[in-house]
């Protein structure tokens, strides 16, 4: 039986022939990552394990982007520690205020992740970076901690779901009602410890963002990785970016899938997850009765350039609802820098929205936008669990960047197409 595009890197970065799933390895690792939360937690760990050096001071990325710009002591004292660490070990890789951006957007962007990669990272949607063809998938603390001293990790083989997607997308309709209308088939467990390998006449259609924000959210379905195979469109996203030369590999034609689901992108909806879970799965045009206090559009998987131009092509002229607060957060420097050029941030602002530099903020609910008691925030984020964005009992209602802004107009879940 031969291996899924998964597995074929797995064995690569294990240095063996072949890999089955449920078989435990010890792997290479082409890049360790953390952020401002996870890798002080990491770094303790380095120190009290007696480690004094970095096996590669080019394969180690620290990102702050949480809670940076620092918004209280704690977050300013963590901060300090990780640019002393990087500092002290001269990490390559470093990103602080003013260069910094929401790291799962910043290191595709920044040629920092490539194909054919093994990734941890010490945050979840670090399987972000399956779209460019990589193997990459969250880890703990103590894991980032023995990923930068050996470049190693292990690993227990998954198994894989197969989603043979067909069609194209019709007006308004994006990456992120596809994962969402996933999760709501497959449920949060759905594809529990296994890889979701995406494949299929569909995939030519889907841009570089549309995959970007589809793997981010593989872990939303319990996955351990979400994977695109490469085509010409990420060879062309990668030329000229890429700080190591990618490399492909190709899912065998006789390996083995526990699952095959099939989706026809051209019947697909605006979809939106309602509270407590992104398995709570609605299409957008139920939602015309639900108020809204708030719209956070950003976040690691909808805070790239197509996604400030999907908000842009509905708030452009317009204003948004009263009562509505509108927040706006480019997920790095240069979509940021973009916006402005183009004059997005000016409709924007015009609309009612304010614009923030770079930062994870509401989506955790660190800052920039928590909510009160029974306050509901339409949120192109990716969890919506109790108390995610703040009080116990607000609602976070997930939802692509069109559909957020939809909603903005009108101050009630909006679908997109009809604004």
């Amino acid at each position: 039986m031969g291996m899924t595009l998964t597995q074929k890197i797995l064995a690569a970065h294990a240095g063996l022939a072949e890999v089955k799933a449920g078989q435990l390895i010890n792997a290479k690792l082409d890049i360790v990552l953390g952020n401002d939360i996870t890798t002080p937690v990491a770094i303790n760990e380095f120190q009290r394990a007696g480690f004094d050096s970095v096996f590669d001071k080019e394969h180690i990325a620290i990102v702050l982007d949480h809670f940076v710009p620092n918004k209280d002591i704690k977050s300013a004292t963590q901060s300090k520690q990780c640019r002393e660490f990087a500092n002290k070990y001269d990490i390559l890789n470093f990103y602080d205020v003013g260069q910094m951006g929401i790291e799962h957007a910043l290191l595709p962007e920044k040629g920092i992740v490539t194909a054919g990669d093994c990734v941890i990272g010490a945050d979840s949607h670090t399987c972000t970076y399956g779209a460019l063809g990589a193997f990459s998938t969250g880890v703990g603390s103590t894991d980032m901690a023995a990923g930068m001293a050996t470049g190693m990790a292990w690993f227990k083989v998954p198994a894989a779901i197969k989603f043979v997607l067909k069609g194209k997308f019709g007006p308004r309709v994006s990456g992120k009602d596809l994962i969402l209308h996933i999760i709501g088939q497959i449920g949060v467990d759905g594809a529990l410890y296994k890889s979701m390998e995406f494949t299929g006449p569909g995939v030519a259609n889907l841009t570089m963002d549309d995959r970007l924000c589809i793997c981010n959210m593989a872990i939303e379905a319990g996955a351990k990785n979400g994977i695109f195979p490469v085509d010409e469109t990420t060879k062309a996203y990668l030329k000229g970016r890429s700080q190591r030369e990618p490399v492909f590999y190709e899912a065998d034609p006789d390996a083995e899938y526990e699952q095959t689901i099939e989706i026809d992108l051209d019947q697909l909806e605006p979809t939106v997850s309602y509270p407590h879970l992104p398995e709570n799965t609605h299409p957008a045009s139920e939602g015309r009765e639900i108020k809204i206090d708030q719209v956070v559009i950003g976040s690691c998987t909808n805070g790239r350039l197509e996604d400030m131009e999907a908000a842009y092509n509905i708030l452009k002229g317009k204003h948004i609802a009263k009562g509505v607060r509108g927040i706006i957060i480019p997920a790095t420097m240069a979509v940021y820098k973009e916006c402005i050029l183009r004059g997005w941030t000016t409709a924007f602002i015009d609309a009612g929205c304010i614009v923030s530099t770079p930062t994870c903020g509401p989506c955790l609910g660190g800052y920039m936008g928590i909510l009160a008691e029974g306050e509901r925030c339409v949120s192109t984020t990716n969890r919506n669990f109790v108390g995610r964005m703040g009080h116990v009992k607000s609602e976070v209602y997930l939802a692509s960047p069109a559909t957020a802004a939809a909603s903005a107009l009108t101050g009630y879940i909006t679908d997109p197409r009809t604004v």
